[in-house]
């Protein structure tokens, strides 16, 4: 990404998975605020309209500025509601369409939370993207969006659904001359405790990552703090600010942490 302001192309990260409930809006708010922090402008899209997870976080951080008269960075949202009418799907893609690339020419990065299940807004954000963040707890069951597994035999049968379709993503980002996807599978809410099945699941990724095409990083724990910190409109990386007056704890301390080295994993290379 780049700080100038001529010829300006934002770096687009789509947070996805075919799968609801995977912290998607958690790790889209702290990608923000850390991108902010260090000087970029940031637009976001919560194309998880009706839920609105990231829009209402959003909409917590300035009811909670406005009340103590604070300045905190707080992004460009943008909050699509997915058209239920059939005979408009083609109007509401090409507006979502329209509002993403001109998102692009006005801001150095441009973050998409997406539905948890698979519609147009969820295709459309996948076009558009230079990155994709698929956060995935350490369970089991959550493997199967990535690949189909014989547990016994330790075999790999095929791809599951969701890997399918970023192959897919991928052969039509190339038909668009863009020949990389920075595709990046995230663990998160993950258990606090290195448990068997827990180093399993990270064992399979690890394999997954070579065959699939993605980077794996381990992410982040399960921590009441980003529930806590949801309801205010705040992020971990806000704790450090004089004017919040807050007392660092170590769970603090350590989500801090997660969240930097997060951000560093994700920031591609540049080429």
């Amino acid at each position: 990404m780049s700080n100038e302001t001529e010829n300006k192309k934002a770096h687009i990260i789509t947070i996805s998975n075919e799968k609801g409930g995977t912290g998607k809006s958690t790790i889209s708010m702290h990608l923000a605020i850390k991108l902010m922090q260090e000087g970029y402008s940031v637009a976001t899209f919560d194309l998880d309209g009706r839920q609105g997870s990231l829009s209402k976080y959003i909409d917590n951080r300035i009811k909670y500025c406005e009340a103590k008269g604070l300045e905190l960075p707080v992004p460009a949202h943008t909050r699509v509601y997915p058209e239920d009418n059939h005979y408009l799907l083609p109007q509401a893609r090409e507006k979502l369409s329209f509002q993403i690339f001109e998102a692009a020419g006005k801001f150095d990065a441009v973050i998409i939370d997406t539905p948890g299940t698979k519609n147009y807004l969820f295709e459309e954000a996948h076009k558009y993207a230079d990155t994709v963040i698929t956060p995935i707890s350490d369970s089991l069951i959550d493997l199967n969006v990535l690949a189909d597994i014989d547990y016994d035999s330790e075999r790999i049968r095929m791809p599951g659904h969701y890997a399918n379709y970023i192959w897919d993503v991928k052969k039509y980002l190339a038909s668009q001359g863009k020949s990389y996807l920075n595709w990046i599978v995230v663990g998160n809410k993950l258990s606090s405790y290195n448990s068997k099945n827990k180093a399993l699941v990270f064992s399979y990724l690890e394999r997954l990552s070579k065959l699939y095409g993605f980077r794996f990083a381990s992410g982040l724990k399960d921590r009441v703090i980003y529930k806590e910190l949801f309801l205010e409109g705040l992020t971990v990386l806000d704790m450090n600010n004089d004017t919040l007056k807050m007392k660092m704890t170590m769970s603090h301390l350590s989500a801090k942490r997660e969240i930097r080295a997060l951000a560093e994993f994700i920031s591609p290379e540049e080429s």
